[in-house]
This record gives structure tokens, C-alpha cells and sequence, in this order.
């Protein structure tokens, strides 16, 4: 007796891949992804003048900042010489580049498990393991060519009469760490395919972890779409700024490398965050200019970021907490929707304070900034001094993560009340 097949389920895993197919749909990943952080990485550096530089550097301080987008080290270094010393150190991250090659990564990812609702573990593996080697030589490359070095003047005056007259030509480069830029650029593309995983409807389980979407990707969900809200409000603001300001290339520069350094910081800010730093005189940095009246304190003493802070210098800064009360209200809204309708009202607050609070964790990380640079000639000048500066910024962790767990508590409960009438019953993503 012949034995009759069954069809396959829907949603099922799908046959086999054929592994060029595999290959081919890795490549078109990483291909995406570095392509997409060097067109805006390439954009934003052209409006910040960096275009100018000497000696063909343009496009490895593209290949710097790329590097840097995705975690990787770039080491700052200098030689003046026996009679003179450089020293400079720069820790930023350009999360414009960042969140444009991630968005792009996830998408092309994405792509080839379409239409289906469950995947193998051993073909979701399978290529996730294929874009990790062919990242692995996309950052090798970037690694190598983000190299140049830079001769830099003394200044008018003895200092400069003095260095010549002796030989010391100052100079100040720069150079990717292929080590920790290969080890780093892998655990930044490990974290993109994990979070997509856990945050797409698009996105294949393997049947083993299915039990776990109904109360992780809800909230997960709300945070990323949370994050992304911000960054197009901050999007609108810059264009209008980049309209109505003096200095459209210095604004369209921070929309393309730092956009959401600062609407993630407004974020934080608008829950009761708050950050340490300052920028030193003479130190010019394009930000708005109550966060610069703020940090930018005479004689370069250490101030506090905070609400109250940047109510002092503009009294519009409130807008940041009603801002964050309409968005988060508004993601443990959708969480709870995307929710079954047996979930508790405190099962959804908690699930969103632990997603904030590991939100606001993530934005204190990404948000640091650290940056000096100095120069000496035989005594004339001062590391980090007279012919040098020196910016930071540091978030309060505590409090920054405090008030998210806080937030979070209170926009789940509430998500979760407003969302009843409308919740699918018994429906689960």
C-alpha cells in the first residue's frame, strides 16, 4: 500500500535553501548594511567640511567613522618629536550611521524569510553564521583603509618659529585596531539580528522560543517603534532648524551623524535623566544652544544636564516631559494591543518597565560622549590646555534607569486599561 503524503502546514519551515542562494542572500545583508552607513557617514562628514582635508583623507575618515558606528576602536595617536608632545582621544559614537546600517542589516535580513511563520533552527543558524563571516571581511577592509595621519600647526607665533627652527613637525592620525574592531563589529551585528528577531512580526521563530513571543515581543516591539518615534520628531525639528537657521550645513552635519545621540537624549532627559559634563572654551561643537549654554561653563568646571538645567537657558525644555508622557502612554498602548487579551494590567507594566529601563540603559551607553586632544612644544601650550580642549558627557545611570523602570510601570498599567475595548481577544502575534 503506497503511503500518501501530508501537506506541509502553513507557516511551516520551508525546504531547504540552496546554499549559493544562502551565500547571495548574505552578501545582499552586508552589503546593504555597509553601504548604507558609508553613503551617510560620506554625507554628514561632507557637511561638516571633513571633505577639505589633506593628503586624500576623506574617505578613510569615512571608513573611521563607520568603524566607529558599529563599535569598533579607532586609536588616536600623535609624534612631535623629542621637543614636543601630542596627545588626543575621541569616544562618540555617530548613531545616525549606527541606526541607518542596522535599519538596513534587518530589513535585507528579513527579506529572505519572508512568508513564513516558523523557521529551522539550524537554517535560521545557518545564516546568521554566513552574514558573520562575510561581515568579518567588510570590517577587515574598513579596518585597513581607516588609517591617515595628519600634520598639525603649532600656531602663529614663538611656538611655531621655535618647532620649525628644530625640526618638530607635529603630527596627529589616526588608526583602526583590527582586533577589537573585528570582535566588536561582530557582537554589534549579533545584537542587530537578535533584536530583529525579537522585535519583527516578520521575523520566523524557531518552534523552541514561540512561547516566548506573546510576552517579549510586545514590548520589545513599543521600545523600538518608541525609539524610532523620536529620532523622526527630531528629524522634523533639524529640517526646520536646517530651513530657518544661519547654518544649514552644520545642522544637516548632526542630522546625519548625531541625530539620535540627541533625541534619545531628550528621551532621557524628558523622564528625569540626567548627565554630568562639560565643553571646554574654544571647543567648537554644533548642538542646540541651551544644551551649549549649559555644558559650555566658564572656565571649564563640570556642570550637571539635567530638566531644570535646560528650563534655565529655555523655558520650552517642558516640552521634553509631555513629549515623553504622549510616547510612552502610546507604546505600552500598542504593547498591550499586540498583547493576548489575558494578560494582566501589572503583567504589562512590569514587562514595560523592564523594556525601558534596559531602553534607557542602552541610550546612557550609546549616548556618552569623551573627546580631548593636546599639544606641548618644550614647555609652550598644555596637554588638553591653551592649544587643546576637551568635551564630555556622562549619563547618571541610576537615576536615568530608575525612572525608566518608573515610566515603564505607569505607561504598561495604563497601555494596558486604555487598550481593553479595542484588544483582539485571545489573539496572539
Amino acid at each position: 500500500m503506497s503511503r500518501t503524503r501530508e501537506a506541509a502546514p502553513a507557516g511551516a519551515a520551508g525546504p531547504a535553501v540552496h546554499p549559493l542562494r544562502a551565500w547571495g542572500d548574505a552578501l545582499a545583508a552586508v552589503a546593504a548594511g555597509v553601504v548604507t552607513m558609508w553613503i551617510v557617514a560620506t554625507l554628514g562628514l561632507w557637511a561638516a567640511g571633513a571633505d577639505d582635508l589633506p593628503g586624500g583623507a576623506f574617505p578613510r575618515v569615512v571608513a573611521a567613522t563607520v568603524v566607529i558606528a558599529v563599535g569598533g576602536d579607532v586609536e588616536l595617536h600623535g609624534d612631535a618629536g623629542f621637543i614636543a608632545q601630542t596627545d588626543a582621544a575621541i569616544d562618540v559614537v555617530p548613531l545616525s550611521v549606527t541606526l541607518a546600517g542596522a535599519l538596513a542589516v534587518a530589513f535585507v535580513f528579513l527579506m529572505a524569510l519572508r512568508r513564513r511563520a516558523v523557521a529551522d533552527s539550524r537554517e535560521v543558524l545557518g545564516r546568521v553564521v554566513r552574514v558573520a563571516v562575510l561581515w568579518l571581511v567588510a570590517l577587515l577592509v574598513l579596518a585597513l583603509v581607516a588609517r591617515h595621519t595628519f600634520r598639525i600647526s603649532l600656531g602663529d607665533g614663538i611656538a611655531e618659529d621655535i618647532g620649525e627652527a628644530l625640526g618638530a613637525a607635529p603630527t596627529v592620525g589616526f588608526s583602526a585596531a583590527v582586533g577589537p574592531t573585528l570582535g566588536f563589529g561582530l557582537l554589534w551585528l549579533l545584537a542587530v539580528l537578535a533584536l530583529t528577531f525579537l522585535v519583527s512580526r516578520r521575523a520566523p521563530l524557531p518552534s523552541r522560543l514561540l512561547r516566548f513571543q506573546e510576552s517579549v515581543r510586545p514590548p520589545a516591539h513599543a521600545m523600538v517603534l518608541l525609539l524610532l518615534a523620536y529620532v523622526v520628531i527630531g528629524l522634523v525639528i533639524g529640517l526646520i532648524t536646517l530651513i530657518t537657521n544661519g547654518h544649514p550645513a552644520e545642522t544637516l552635519a548632526v542630522i546625519l551623524l548625531g541625530l539620535p545621540n540627541l533625541a534619545w537624549m531628550g528621551l532621557g532627559l524628558g523622564i528625569g535623566g540626567s548627565y554630568d559634563g562639560h565643553v571646554a572654551e574654544g571647543v567648537g561643537l554644533p548642538m542646540p544652544n541651551s544644551l551649549d549654554a549649559v555644558l559650555r561653563t566658564p572656565g571649564g568646571s563640570d556642570t550637571t544636564l539635567d530638566l531644570g538645567t535646560l528650563m534655565e537657558n529655555d523655558g520650552r525644555a517642558w516640552l521634553l516631559v509631555a513629549v515623553a508622557a504622549v510616547l510612552l502612554l502610546a507604546a505600552g498602548f500598542l504593547a498591550a494591543v499586540r498583547s493576548p487579551a489575558r494578560t494582566k494590567p501589572w503583567q504589562h507594566a512590569v514587562r514595560m518597565a523592564i523594556a525601558l529601563g534596559l531602553a534607557m540603559l542602552m541610550i546612557g551607553l550609546l549616548t556618552r560622549i569623551s573627546a580631548h586632544y593636546g599639544l606641548t612644544v618644550i614647555g609652550l601650550g598644555d596637554l588638553g590646555g591653551g592649544l587643546g580642549g576637551e568635551i564630555f558627557l556622562r549619563p547618571n545611570f541610576l537615576p536615568l534607569i530608575g525612572y525608566g523602570l518608573l515610566w515603564g510601570l505607569v505607561a504598561g498599567f495604563l497601555g494596558s486599561l486604555l487598550a481593553r475595548r479595542v484588544r483582539h481577544r485571545g489573539a496572539v502575534e
